[in-house]
């Protein structure tokens, strides 16, 4: 073959080589471009996903993302949108807080604004009839007895057990949170034990008060004392209410659980004593607390009723066969008094002891929080129901209470009557009454 063939040969296989690397160059340009159109189509037909979401959340690799994660809730079971809704039951950081059980509109709320409503009442006419029993004796000179001193007693502890108690058993219930935690879980039946103790032994002391003012030579049925005897007398009842009452310290636990629903803590006070406590007293108070349905049926209900009839009885008998009629009519209307506190004392103290026997020798599944609801404002109830029935019934604190209100009604109507008619002020000048130091009406009415 010729050079010259050769070499035109070899020129038209170089240029044929060319063309087709050229070709193929074009056609992967080609293909990459098609390719990336369809990704870009397959991204915009995604759902796009926003930040925060359980798809995102659910990533694993948590270094791709450009953002900081988010803070999630606790695992409920339950949409967030959902738990959301109910701003009463979660805060903004995911966190339980109360429960407020008077809304939404349902029958628990029903029941709630019935605990609450009761317990306005209890507690408004509970605190005005106490202050005026309180502060009736103390004005009152004529009134500085046994009998009224103790009276007064138990009116400032029925007036500090309707002020301290009743709030926390109410946000209680309203809301399934304790006030001040365990704290109040010992302090308020402490506090409603020793109310028993010091209502127990004040009536046993007005049974003994009466019985020694008739066997007495004295004429008044009400003797005026000096105040060493009558702080003497008054600090028993107390110092023994207190004592007794001692173990209920030791014995209450306040119990918190978690709704797996909601996430919401509610609290209780349980009967559980403490085992971290010393052994010899952790046998004590397990002893006390399986003797104290038998201790509160035996000293706190038995008792006072039992003293107070035979009390009655005796008195009554005594009485009538006195020749003295105005003092006889004196002595029997105040047994009658006493008589009257402990019917109100044991009718709102035997819901209890019915409670606890019913818990302790039956099977039936009773709703203990409902019972001891039922308990606890039947205690109110009676510290409510005591300074009115002793206003009511006894003329000299009842003479007393309504001088009070009369003094209040004058003062407000002396600026109105202080003219007359062609505007010129008169001047009234005090009448003084002449009396005597064994005049029967010092017994009756304040300074006013």
């Amino acid at each position: 073959m010729k050079p010259s063939s050769v070499l035109f040969h070899s020129f038209l296989f170089l240029i044929f080589f060319h063309f087709s690397n050229i070709k193929n160059s074009v056609c992967r340009e080609g293909s990459l471009r098609s390719d990336a159109v369809q990704k870009v189509k397959q991204a915009a037909d995604k759902p796009r996903v926003r930040r925060g979401s359980e798809r995102e959340g659910s990533k694993k690799d948590a270094g791709n993302l450009v953002y900081p994660r988010l803070i999630f809730s606790p695992t409920t079971g339950l949409p967030d949108v959902n738990r959301m809704q109910n701003d009463s039951s979660q805060s903004p950081t995911w966190g339980p807080s109360l429960k407020n059980s008077l809304y939404p509109l349902s029958e628990n709320s029903l029941s709630a604004y019935g605990v609450l409503v009761l317990s306005l009442v209890v507690f408004a006419v509970g605190i005005v009839g106490n202050l005026s029993i309180m502060c009736i004796v103390w004005h009152s000179m004529s009134m500085k007895s046994a009998w009224d001193s103790i009276l007064a007693g138990v009116a400032l502890w029925d007036f500090l057990l309707l002020f301290f108690c009743l709030p926390v058993v109410v946000f209680q219930e309203i809301t399934h949170r304790r006030l001040l935690g365990d704290l109040s879980c010992r302090i308020v039946p402490y506090m409603e034990v020793s109310s028993l103790g010091v209502t127990t032994f004040s009536l046993c002391a007005l049974g003994i008060d009466r019985f020694q003012s008739i066997t007495s030579s004295q004429v008044s049925p009400r003797p005026v004392e000096p105040c060493q005897s009558i702080l003497g007398k008054v600090s028993v009842i107390w110092i023994g209410s207190l004592t007794l009452a001692l173990p209920e310290i030791l014995l209450w636990q306040l119990n918190q659980e978690r709704s797996p629903v909601s996430g919401i803590i509610s609290d209780s006070c349980l009967m559980h004593p403490s085992p971290d406590q010393l052994p010899a007293l952790h046998s004590l108070v397990l002893t006390y607390k399986h003797a104290r349905m038998w201790w509160f049926l035996g000293c706190y209900f038995c008792l006072p009723l039992l003293f107070t009839m035979t009390s009655l009885l005796v008195t009554l008998r005594i009485v009538g066969n006195t020749k003295n009629m105005k003092n006889s009519q004196c002595h029997r209307q105040l047994s009658w008094i006493v008589a009257g506190l402990a019917i109100v004392y044991g009718v709102c103290i035997l819901p209890e002891n019915i409670t606890n026997i019913l818990v302790a020798y039956t099977s039936l599944d009773l709703p203990e929080n409902l019972l001891t609801l039922i308990t606890q404002f039947f205690l109110f109830l009676k510290s409510a129901v005591t300074p009115v029935l002793l206003l009511c019934v006894s003329k000299p604190l009842g003479q007393a209470f309504l001088d009070c209100c009369c003094c209040c009604c004058d003062e407000e109507a002396k600026p109105a009557a202080a003219c007359n008619a062609d505007g010129n002020s008169v001047r009234s000048e005090p009448i003084n009454l002449p009396y005597s130091a064994n005049d029967s009406a010092l017994q009756l009415g304040t300074p006013c």
